[in-house]
């Protein structure tokens, strides 16, 4: 039963304002007024909070539309890319993003750097740190040998091109092909100009051609086309040199008759694109054809049993007369022995690592160590190992400290190699077949220590692996001191009962 008061109030919300002359009934007036004020707003409260809760499900539902439909419309397409779209900036029209981020591989992201002078000879304004200066017995290993002259820290991909136009290497006195371009340039350009439209023509007439020739020919460092098909933007392969050697590869392992452009995987893929270049290879015959001695599987030992198979050599040590092998920069296949390959990792994993750009998953085509910044190991590393960016950045140290241990041990050993042969051929002290069985075994070490020394990884890549094939490498340079010495020597006695390495699993 309502009293006057609140029948009046619920016709005349002014009822509610307090009478000064009802003194007595103050305190009362005040929290029925209160209360009343109270039950008429809830209705406005409910209406306020329903729109708002219906205008926040309305935004959130539209933007997850318009991300799904900015997903399924990955790129706007302002110009049509065709098999000779070779400039990357026409490329960029499309993907922007990715474009601007190719274009920062010009950047020093790895402090290495070294401002100079430009000259009429070299107008570089930059060069990187000199790694024959920082390891001289590298120097003395390949004395002999262009690299002995010239050897710098690798950089960028924008860089690709003019640094290999500007190093000693590729001066006059050394004679370079054509087919040093085919990891340096935007490939299919070339290929089609000289092979008028037959880019496996192309590829054979410019390795046939002097480095300066084939340089005429090229316009731009490593470009989009070179891994994307400009029509379907899938990862694809156009070196003729990585098609046939993993071909080969592949034949080892027991499958036959494998096209990677038709068999690969999309995930294989993302390491391969890189693979037509970061690998170990050679000029073959006179035609200099470029290729990768992969017939009888990627390991180190594998290559070295190839080059011995056909007679390969690089050079003659200027000091001790031994013929060696150059090895070239092998990151594929010594990432081929390590954890990461047994895992499916792959180089675009951690070198390119997924970003999110707006609602796009960008990979990203900056393309440079994780261990960058922190922001790169997370978006790398982080997403598979449940740890922080420093402690990631302490594991990465330690492995390739140790990789660096063993460099050292194996780099000493060389060096002495080198000066007991020299000395042993000028003062007599060897027979000849004892100066021939020391310099095998430079052989064997030099290629190994080149091998390890030149992959880009410092150890990293196959950790495990790295270290063992250096201890090997110190083993055959100290056999080889050995043979100076008429002392027979046999490599790789194991113990007289192997060791038990694993628990039998059958009981």
């Amino acid at each position: 039963m309502s009293t006057e008061r609140e029948d009046a109030a619920m016709e005349d919300p002014k009822v509610d304002a307090p009478d000064p002359d009802d003194a007595g009934a103050k305190g009362d007036g005040k929290k029925k007024s209160r209360s009343g004020s109270s039950r008429k707003l809830v209705p406005a409260l409910v209406l306020v909070t329903v729109a708002v809760a219906a205008g926040a499900l309305t935004w959130l539902l539209t933007t997850i539309f318009e991300h799904k439909q900015e997903s399924a419309a990955s790129f706007t397409e302002v110009v049509e890319l065709t098999d000779t779209s070779y400039d990357p900036a026409v490329w960029g029209q499309n993907f922007p993003i990715q474009y601007e981020q190719y274009r920062k591989t010009i950047e020093d992201t790895d402090g290495d750097f070294i401002a100079v002078t430009p000259t009429d000879e070299d107008p570089r304004e930059y060069h990187t740190i000199s790694r024959i200066e920082s390891e001289t017995r590298a120097q003395r290993m390949w004395r002999g040998y262009a690299f002995a002259v010239d050897y710098t820290e690798p950089r960028g991909h924008e860089w690709a091109l003019v640094d290999q136009r500007y190093t000693e290497r590729t001066g006059e006195r050394f004679n370079q092909p054509g087919t040093c371009l085919n990891c340096h340039a935007s490939m299919p350009e070339v290929y089609d100009e000289l092979g008028d439209g037959d880019r496996e023509a192309g590829f054979h007439a410019m390795n046939a051609m002097s480095y300066d020739e084939a340089y005429e020919h090229a316009s731009s460092s490593i470009a989009c086309i070179d891994c994307h098909d400009p029509q379907t933007m899938e990862l694809t392969i156009t070196r003729p040199a990585f098609i046939d050697g993993i071909r080969k590869a592949k034949a080892a392992e027991g499958v036959k008759d494998y096209d990677v452009n038709r068999d690969a995987t999309n995930q294989e893929m993302r390491t391969y694109v890189c693979a037509q270049c970061h690998v170990e290879y050679y000029f073959a015959g006179d035609s200099k054809t470029l290729t990768f001695p992969w017939d009888k599987g990627l390991t180190v030992y594998d290559a070295m049993d190839y080059y011995d198979e056909v007679g390969w050599t690089d050079f003659t040590h200027e000091e001790s007369g031994a013929e060696l092998l150059k090895a070239q920069h092998p990151d594929f296949e010594t990432w081929s022995q390590g954890i990461h390959a047994t895992n499916g990792v792959t180089c675009a994993d951690c070198h390119m690592a997924y970003s999110r750009v707006g609602a796009n998953k960008v990979s990203n085509h900056q393309i440079m160590s994780p261990m960058v910044s922190d922001e790169t190991i997370n978006a790398s590393c982080l997403t598979c190992h449940h740890s922080t960016a420093g402690e990631m950045r302490e594991r990465v140290d330690g492995i390739q400290t140790r990789w660096q241990g063993s460099l050292n041990v194996s780099f000493t050993a060389l060096d002495a190699l080198i000066t007991d042969i020299t000395a042993a051929d000028a003062d007599g002290s060897a027979t000849e077949e004892d100066l021939a069985t020391a310099r095998d075994y430079q052989r064997k070490a030099q290629f190994v220590i080149d091998y390890s020394f030149s992959e880009n990884g410092r150890g990293f890549h196959a950790p495990a692996y790295s270290i063992s094939i250096l201890n090997q490498a110190t083993d055959w340079a100290r056999s080889g001191q050995l043979a100076l010495r008429g002392v027979d020597v046999e490599n790789g006695i194991g113990p007289a009962i192997p060791e038990q390495h694993m628990p039998d699993a059958g009981n």
